[in-house]
């Protein structure tokens, strides 16, 4: 009886599904993302009881095995994993100096915050965010899969959708932060506030000659540098762009540009 199921269901198949098979699993991205944030933040994240140089060794490892089986789907020759890795490792600095400035950001911005380390330890916003800024160097480095998995992760345990393509400025503060959505061609100023519920979305999208959406293209909105974008407001379309220091109000709807030091707030 189970073999009959098991063989029915194996004989269901999608051959371009069944092509992409052998990608690492979920459980293995996961790792790899809890030795980089041992490596970052040793003081606050505690993973197999690995030491920070531990776990920078373990890292390099992974990720290069990981890198190995997603690249070689898109070369013949995977030699370039050693470089990927090499990459990705230099420019952790720069990951930490972005997260500290975040810190910092978050915690001048939310009076409820009694420490960093309570942000650090306690606050989904910059979990999501630590996660964010992983995630978008391997997508910038052009590796697949692997960041949007880490991406999902985060999603799963915060509510906090930012697509690892997204491009977020220094000093990002997130308050709440459930519900919020971030897409993947979207831009991010410096020192920008959301609240829960905010969308920096797509339209629906265009089509080509066979029906199929597009899924190249500048689908997001810019936001400038100091802007605040309080509660559940939708910010739609590639063209859309808010100006430096503008504040958008709460369930706001907005499809068009707006200037610097604009004031926008929902009316019925």
């Amino acid at each position: 009886m189970i073999r009959t199921i098991l063989d029915e269901l194996n004989a269901i198949t999608d051959q371009k599904l069944d092509e992409e098979a052998g990608l690492p699993g979920r459980k293995e991205i996961v790792y790899l993302l809890k030795e980089a944030q041992v490596v970052l933040f040793p003081e606050f994240f505690s993973f197999s009881d690995l030491t920070q140089e531990e776990a920078f060794y373990e890292l390099q490892a992974s990720l290069e095995k990981e890198i190995r089986l997603v690249k070689e789907r898109l070369c013949e020759e995977c030699d370039c994993a050693r470089k990927l890795v090499d990459q990705f490792i230099s420019q952790l600095p720069e990951v930490k100096r972005l997260l500290m400035s975040d810190i910092q950001a978050i915690y001048d911005g939310d009076p409820a915050a009694r420490s960093k380390a309570e942000i650090v330890l306690c606050y989904p916003g910059f979990y999501a965010i630590s996660i964010y800024r992983i995630a978008h160097v391997l997508y910038t480095l052009g590796i697949p899969y692997i960041p949007r998995v880490m991406s999902e992760y985060a999603h799963e345990k915060t509510g906090i959708d930012i697509n690892p393509g997204a491009t977020i400025g220094e000093a990002f503060c997130i308050d709440h932060g459930t519900g919020i959505v971030i897409g993947e061609t979207a831009t991010i100023g410096r020192h920008v506030k959301l609240y829960q519920g905010v969308t920096i979305g797509a339209r629906s999208f265009e089509l080509d000659e066979e029906g199929n959406p597009v899924k190249s293209g500048k689908r997001h909105p810019d936001i400038g540098d100091n802007v605040i974008i309080y509660a559940n407001a939708t910010i739609l379309g590639g063209d859309t762009h808010v100006g430096n220091r503008s504040v958008i109000g709460g369930n706001v709807w907005l499809i068009h540009s707006v200037p610097q030091d604009t004031k926008l707030y929902y009316k019925n």
